[in-house]
């Protein structure tokens, strides 16, 4: 009975707080603090001095801030208008036609900025009006976005990656490793029901663009030199080896810098905000992860996790019914809360319980994720779904309407992941 009095006051602490509109970080500490009192007999003040300490002073932390600076700085360049330019005459003839560059454009741009939501916006901003302006149907252009959109988290670098990395225990490199197929394979769902969406709804498609020749289609393929130049330098040196995940955070804020720089974006002006927008962000995200450290040794002093795993070792569930089940809690829990909030938040109470089914943590990591990338275009409050109505001015429940088939595709994704794990360990298996 204990376990089920001391969730429901932490479930029942954190939702009060969180309907007061209490900031995430501070709900978690506040929450943290009650488990102490009611359950533990433990010091609070000396756990909350130690704990902070030791969960802020980690190198790998470090890459955090150095990939969100890297994502602001791209943000403010010319970068999603080359990419617009650049895949245009190779997809434009293909069916679907533009709305390719939507997928295309967000997995390039998700591998240099480590975001959802700046994917989104970002790319967002230059081929919603180019669409449009085409007379491609909003329901196809839209909705690609919003599901595409998604792939910031994913595709590494990923800052959710890093965050589930630091809160899990795992390796980032193994994890960023993990996510390259799995991303690869979610660009090719995405761009297979556009083919087919056009196919069904010929009527709803614009004339095919004009043919462009080879030797234009290779001018502007340059374009996209700098960003692949930069994935390279970032992705490439970890999978070599050479470069752990903070030093490839550095090359890529380096080439971040050298792009804007070259395109003629980085000013003074451009460079402050994207710095304080950088600080922001991080400030944020590590507010929430103290919270979450420190709730994360309330409930493991108060016995929590190892009942929790008990519980669920014992209920028979097996690997497939445990996944179901989360599948359903997460999805639910992204209707209230963005996706770092939902790594933090759960990590510490699922890891034991995986442990107990045996299930890989780096192929939970990247399953996580993907159920993270639902709560991105769930209703009422997924992050995308925010960004998309800021650029388009539409209802967000028509929004939603819109999103409904990519939401089933990353549905399809979770299926295929849990019945073929190697999707996610392979390639980790042939590299380190």
């Amino acid at each position: 009975m204990e376990i089920l009095s001391q969730t429901a006051i932490l479930v029942v602490t954190l939702l009060v707080l969180l309907g007061l509109g209490v900031w995430v970080g501070v709900a978690l500490l506040a929450s943290a603090v009650v488990i102490f009192l009611m359950f533990t007999s433990s010091p609070v003040d000396a756990i909350l001095g130690t704990t902070m300490w030791a969960h802020s002073a980690s190198w790998t932390l470090t890459a955090l801030p150095l990939f969100i600076w890297m994502g602001e700085i791209l943000y403010r360049t010319r970068l999603a208008e080359d990419l617009f330019t650049g895949l245009a005459p190779w997809v434009g003839r293909l069916p679907g036609g533009l709305a390719h560059v939507n997928v295309v454009g967000c997995g390039i741009f998700a591998a240099v900025s480590g975001s959802s939501a700046a994917t989104t916006a970002t790319v967002g901003r230059i081929s919603l009006p180019e669409l449009k302006s085409r007379g491609y149907d909003d329901r196809l252009a839209i909705g690609s976005l919003a599901g595409s959109g998604t792939l910031g988290l994913l595709i590494p670098p990923s800052v959710v990656m890093i965050v589930y990395g630091v809160a899990a225990q795992v390796s980032i490199n193994r994890l960023f490793i993990a996510g390259v197929v799995p991303g690869l394979m979610l660009m090719a769902l995405f761009s297979g029901y556009i083919i087919l969406w056009s196919r069904l709804h010929p009527e709803a498609m614009p004339d095919p663009e004009n043919r462009i020749g080879w030797g234009e289609r290779l001018k502007r393929l340059r374009l996209l030199l700098p960003v692949v130049g930069l994935i390279i330098g970032v992705i490439g040196s970890i999978y070599a080896g050479y470069a752990t995940a903070t030093e490839a955070a550095a090359i890529g804020v380096a080439g971040a810098l050298i792009i804007a720089g070259i395109g003629g974006s980085l000013t003074r002006s451009s460079f402050i905000e994207a710095l304080f927008g950088a600080t922001r962000t991080s400030a944020m995200i590590g507010l929430i992860l103290l919270g979450a450290a420190f709730l994360t040794s309330a409930m493991s002093f108060s016995g929590l996790p190892a009942d929790l795993a008990k519980v669920i070792s014992e209920s028979g569930l097996g690997k497939a019914g445990l996944i179901a089940v989360l599948t359903v809690f997460f999805v639910l829990l992204g209707c209230f809360l963005d996706g770092i909030s939902i790594v933090v938040l759960t990590t510490s109470v699922v890891m034991p319980a995986i442990a107990a089914v045996g299930i890989d943590p780096v192929w939970f990591g990247i399953y996580l994720i993907i159920v993270v990338e639902m709560a991105q275009i769930t209703p009422p409050l997924g992050f995308n779904l925010f960004v998309i109505q800021n650029l388009t001015g539409r209802g967000i429940f028509e929004i939603t309407r819109m999103i409904v088939p990519y939401f089933l595709i990353l549905v399809l994704a979770v299926i295929l992941l849990t019945a073929f794990p190697g999707i996610a360990t392979w390639l980790v298996q042939q590299t380190i």
